[in-house]
C-alpha cells in the first residue's frame, strides 16, 4: 500500500490550489474580477493539481459518486446500498476524492481515504453549505474506526468581499464556521476544526481568503 500524505500535507495543498486559483483568475481577467465571479471547476482544476504536487501524491479523482467513494471504502463493497438508505444519502458526487495510490490488480480495488467538497464565493451561512457538512458527516460517522477507510472530510471554500461591503471577512467567518459546528454537534463520533489563509486585500478588487474545515472520526479503535 502507498505511503498515504498526511492531513496537514493535504489541507496545505488544498489551500495553496485555492490561492493559485485566485491569483490566476486576478490574472486572467487583468484584476478586474475575483474568483467568485469564475466557475466552480476553476477551484476543482487547481486543487487537483496542487493536491498532484504532494510527495507520496494520492490518487485524485473528480466529482466521484456517492456510492462509487462507499464501495471504495466500506469493508464490504456490496454493502454501499444498504449504508445509503441507513444514512439517508441520496446519489450525487464529491467535488475531490483522495484514495490510496498502488499498483491495482483490477478496477475494483480501490481505495478512498479523503472526500472534499469544495465551494466557491462563500461569504454567509446558508442551508447549503450546512447540507454539504451534513452529506460530509453522514459518510463519516461511525462506531469503530475499521468500519470505513475514510479518514477525513473536507468543506474547502474560497471567498471575497468587495471593498464596499459593510461587514467584513473577519465578521463573516466566524458565523458560517459556527453554523457547520451546530451542524457537525449532531455526530458524536466526530470532531471538526476550521485552517484558513491570511485575510488578503487586493486594491480595487477587495479582501479574499479560502478556508478548509475539517472533519474526522474522534474514535481510536
Amino acid at each position: 500500500m502507498s505511503n498515504f500524505p498526511t492531513q496537514t500535507l493535504v489541507v496545505q495543498s488544498i489551500l495553496e490550489g485555492i490561492s493559485k486559483a485566485a491569483h490566476n483568475f486576478l490574472f486572467w481577467t487583468n484584476n478586474r474580477l475575483s474568483l467568485s465571479s469564475g466557475p466552480q471547476k476553476i477551484l476543482s482544476i487547481h486543487v487537483a493539481q496542487s493536491l498532484s504536487l504532494i510527495e507520496n501524491a494520492p490518487e485524485v479523482f473528480i466529482d466521484a459518486t456517492v456510492s462509487d467513494i462507499l464501495r471504495c471504502s466500506l469493508p464490504n463493497r456490496k454493502a454501499f446500498k444498504t449504508f445509503m438508505e441507513k444514512n439517508a444519502l441520496s446519489q450525487g458526487v464529491f467535488s475531490i476524492t483522495l484514495d490510496e495510490r498502488f499498483s491495482h490488480q483490477n478496477h475494483n480495488d480501490s481505495t478512498s481515504r479523503v472526500i472534499i467538497t469544495l465551494k466557491n464565493g462563500v461569504c454567509n451561512a446558508k442551508a447549503e453549505y450546512s447540507y454539504e457538512i451534513e452529506r460530509l458527516c453522514k459518510m463519516l460517522q461511525r462506531k469503530t474506526k475499521e468500519e470505513s477507510a475514510l479518514d477525513y472530510g473536507v468543506f474547502a471554500f474560497y471567498t471575497d468581499l468587495s471593498p464596499q461591503a459593510r461587514k467584513k471577512l473577519t465578521k463573516r467567518i466566524p458565523e458560517i464556521i459556527a453554523s457547520f459546528d451546530e451542524v457537525v454537534s449532531h455526530f458524536p463520533s466526530l470532531r471538526a476544526k476550521c485552517i484558513t489563509t491570511p485575510i488578503r486585500e487586493v486594491e480595487s478588487v477587495g479582501e479574499w481568503m479560502a478556508g478548509a474545515y475539517v472533519i474526522e472520526p474522534n474514535v481510536e479503535s
